[in-house]
This record gives structure tokens, C-alpha cells and sequence, in this order.
């Protein structure tokens, strides 16, 4: 990602087969952004569509565009917006039409309050009903295994400082979860309600595609939240538990057996013991594989588990 900050904001909207609706929104867009009297510039990525969205992009000005050669999902093209965007605040939203650019500045002043990253809550979704029951469900899910004490993640609508995502790539569909893993990270989060239009032109792209990715990336963000830099205590915890009721199993087995309480000669409790002996024993050493492994990639990559904002030092001398 490029250290230089040449503009104030950078608005980043990642697009796929929009077509229709890609002309309107940038006017939107700019119309919002004049009124801030900030230098800006506006970033659309091009995720391979198959319609005439990049025709109809690069009769816009001003604007910044990266064409993908395929399409690769909102999280890639996120990322390659972020990484490309030289605002000091960097602010996302869909290509659809649904999140308004006129909600823009009440994000911004919000993040004058001193927060990092301010995510929209679209408190009156204008969805349909298996989509809004779906994304219920989810947010359920991600309050359990994440809690990241946002009611919407899946809000496009964002606002973020630019070094949020220092050292920071977002791939698989885990835009849902950015909020959580800057929490993760230390930086201090917030949301505000947005409005949430329907959907005018063009079709949805949400399918259960989607929610199978998503879900498969909210356990990787629990697992990298809750044992990125202790994995032993996962997998081993679990190696343990099943070695012992294995053990226990087994134990049980053989002294019923020495009593002449029960008969083993077609019983299939001893394979089930020797099963979760063995995979206890797996378990644990998959564990310990892992907590090596993760020990080199930060040390490799020059990594901590930490995140410092920033360090004071007093010096009674400068009192004096």
C-alpha cells in the first residue's frame, strides 16, 4: 500500500455488472464529496463484469478505475481499491444504489469524534425477506463466535482511517468482518444508522454462494481472533479431551470385561475408544504443528501479536 497521501478522502466502490446504475451513483458521489470542500478522489473496481459497466466507467471524470481480468468478489476488489487509494480516510460503499452517498458526511463527522473506522447499520433494510431473515441469522452467529458488537458488518457503507489496514490484506469474503478484525487489531470502532434504498436497477448478486464463504470466513476471523498466536490451545485443548474420553472409554471396557460384566467379542466400544485415543494424539500434534508454523510466519514476516498506537514517555525533567 502506498504511504503517500495526496488527498483527503478516497471513496472506493467495488462494481459488478452495474451498469445501470454506475452513472447515477457517481454523480451522487461527487455532488456529496464537492459539498466537503476536501480534495478526494473516487475509486471504482471493475470485478470483471460481463455487461457494459467498464464502457460506461471510463465516460466518468473525475475518477480512478482498476479493471480486474476476472471477476474475483467484493473482498478482492476492496482490497485492491484500499491498496490503491491515497486519502487519509478511505470510505466504501456498493455500486447498487443502496447505500446512499448523501450518508457520507455523517460518517465523517462521526469519525471526528476520534474514531477509527464508523460502519453504517442499515436499521430499516429495503431487502427481501429470505435476505433479510439470512443476514438475521448471521448477525446472530457473528455476535456469538465474534462479537464485535456491531448490529450491520455486512454494511458496505464504511468509513476508515487509511492505517487501518497497514499490513492488513483482506481476502475470501471477509469485508463482512473488517470491523472485528480492526477491533482485534486495537483500533476503536463505532457504527450510525444509514439509510438503505432498495434496489432500483440491476439484479443481486447474494446467493448461497455467499453465505457458505461467509460463513466459512467467520470461523477463520474466530480462529485468528481467538488463537492466531496460541493454536495449541485449540487443537490441543481438543486432543486432550478426546484422548481422555478414549482412555476413560477404554479403561471402562477392560475392567467390565476382566469382571465378566459385558462382552466385547461384536462389540464395536473398543474401536470407538482407540478412535478418539488416536485422534486425541493427532489433535495434539496438528497443535503443535500449527503453533510452530505460526511462530515463523510472524517472525518471517516481521509480525507481533500486537498492535501499538503509539508510546509516551514523561521525563520529570521536562517539568522543570
Amino acid at each position: 500500500m502506498t504511504s503517500d497521501i495526496k488527498f483527503k478522502y478516497s471513496v472506493i466502490v467495488p462494481a459488478y455488472n452495474e451498469a445501470e446504475s454506475i452513472e447515477k451513483l457517481h454523480q451522487d458521489i461527487v455532488s456529496v464529496m464537492n459539498s466537503l470542500n476536501e480534495p478526494y478522489e473516487i475509486i471504482f473496481i471493475d470485478d470483471g463484469s460481463k455487461d457494459s459497466t467498464f464502457k460506461k466507467m471510463q465516460s466518468l471524470s473525475p475518477l480512478k478505475i482498476i479493471k480486474f481480468r476476472g471477476n474475483y468478489g467484493q473482498t478482492a476488489s476492496l482490497d485492491a481499491g484500499i491498496k490503491n487509494a491515497s486519502g487519509e480516510i478511505l470510505i466504501t460503499l456498493d455500486s447498487d444504489g443502496q447505500n446512499p452517498p448523501y450518508e457520507i458526511p455523517k460518517l465523517i463527522s462521526k469519525m471526528k469524534e476520534g474514531w477509527d473506522v464508523v460502519s453504517g447499520w442499515r436499521h430499516k433494510r429495503k431487502d427481501s425477506f429470505l435476505k433479510k431473515f439470512v443476514s438475521r441469522g448471521a448477525n446472530t452467529l457473528r455476535k456469538i463466535l465474534i462479537n464485535d458488537h456491531i448490529h450491520d458488518s455486512g454494511c458496505t457503507l464504511k468509513a476508515f482511517k487509511k492505517e487501518c489496514f497497514n499490513g492488513l490484506d483482506l481476502f475470501g469474503e471477509i469485508h463482512r468482518f473488517i470491523p472485528a478484525i480492526l477491533i482485534w487489531k486495537g483500533f476503536k470502532v463505532t457504527e450510525v444508522r444509514v439509510d438503505h434504498l432498495p434496489r432500483m436497477k440491476g439484479k443481486t448478486k447474494y446467493n448461497w454462494k455467499r453465505i457458505l464463504k461467509g460463513f466459512i470466513d467467520m470461523l477463520s476471523v474466530w480462529f485468528w481472533r481467538k488463537y492466531s498466536n496460541r493454536p495449541l490451545h485449540l487443537f490441543g485443548g481438543i486432543g486432550i479431551l478426546f484422548g481422555l474420553f478414549g482412555t476413560v472409554l477404554g479403561l471402562y471396557l477392560a475392567i467390565a470385561r476382566l469382571l465378566k460384566l459385558i462382552s466385547l467379542q461384536r462389540s464395536i466400544w473398543p474401536l470407538v475408544s482407540i478412535f478418539f485415543i488416536l485422534a486425541g494424539i493427532q489433535l495434539f500434534i496438528s497443535g503443535l504443528l500449527a503453533d510452530i508454523a505460526i511462530k515463523n510466519y510472524y517472525k518471517g514476516n516481521h509480525l507481533t501479536v500486537y498492535n501499538i498506537e503509539k508510546i509516551v514517555v514523561n521525563d520529570p525533567k521536562d517539568k522543570k
